[in-house]
């Protein structure tokens, strides 16, 4: 292993300081659409479609639903099939008669008409990330 000099502990320790002192990236602030359905719920909508290679679908987006500690869903049908995704906290699902706890980097599908309702049981802020698969 080589050694390091004065000279180059120095010059590390002052790149490394000044990686620290960079200013992190700005956070999104265009291109969604906030609304709150229910108390302690916000789902935000990105903005545009893609075209989908998926047989059966013209087109996909995504959303976000931000759900607060003691917030739930009121289950609507699903307009549409949809791939969902945890990329936060923790959700009990309740998916037609069945439950299930939908974890961290937990995936599950929805197909049209599927009737789920979301809780957050937790005590952090909980994301549930949806591609939307539409026909």
């Amino acid at each position: 292993m080589n050694k390091i000099d004065r000279r180059s502990a120095l010059a590390i320790g002052l790149a490394a300081a000044s990686a620290g002192m960079m200013k992190p990236a700005a956070a999104q602030t265009t291109g969604y659409k906030d609304t709150t359905p229910w108390p302690g719920v916000v789902v935000r909508a990105y903005d545009g479609e893609t075209p989908s290679l998926i047989p059966g679908f013209k087109t996909v987006s995504m959303r976000d639903v931000i759900m607060q500690p003691g917030s739930k869903t009121m289950g609507p049908p699903m307009m549409n099939a949809m791939i969902c995704h945890i990329p936060e906290g923790e959700l009990r699902i309740e998916q037609e008669g069945k439950t299930f706890t939908a974890k961290k980097n937990f995936v599950w599908t929805c197909n049209k008409e599927t009737k789920e309702q979301a809780y957050n049981d937790g005590n952090v802020v909980a994301i549930m990330r949806i591609t939307d698969l539409k026909a």
